[in-house]
C-alpha cells in the first residue's frame, strides 16, 4: 500500500528532478548563446539546489535541508530572470539558427 507520504516523497523528487535539469538547460543555453557566460554559469550551478542526490548530500554535510519555499522563491527568481532578463527566447532562437 502507498501512503501518502511516500506519493509526496516520490512526486517532491520527480518534480526536483525535472525543475533541475530544466534550470540546467537555461544554464547551458545561457553559457554558450548569449552575452553573459557568467550568468549561465551561476544559473547551472543554482540547478543543483533542486535535485535530489545533491540535496541528500548537502542534508549530510550540513545537518539540515534547504526549506522548500526558499526552493519555491529561487526557481521563481531563475525563471524571471531567464525569461525577463535574460532574454531566454531570443538565445533559443540564436541556437536553433546555428545548427
Amino acid at each position: 500500500m502507498i501512503t501518502t507520504s511516500h506519493l509526496t516523497t516520490s512526486l517532491s523528487k520527480v518534480i526536483g528532478w525535472f525543475f533541475g535539469l530544466l534550470v540546467m538547460a537555461i544554464g547551458i543555453i545561457n553559457m554558450f548563446w548569449g552575452n553573459d557566460p557568467q550568468f549561465g554559469i551561476f544559473i547551472f550551478l543554482l540547478a543543483f539546489v533542486f535535485l535530489p542526490p545533491a540535496n541528500t548530500y548537502f542534508q549530510k554535510i550540513s545537518g539540515f535541508s534547504i526549506p522548500r519555499v526558499a526552493k519555491w522563491l529561487l526557481g521563481l527568481f531563475i525563471l524571471i530572470a531567464a525569461l525577463g532578463v535574460g532574454e531566454l527566447f531570443q538565445k533559443i532562437d540564436l541556437m536553433l539558427m546555428s545548427f
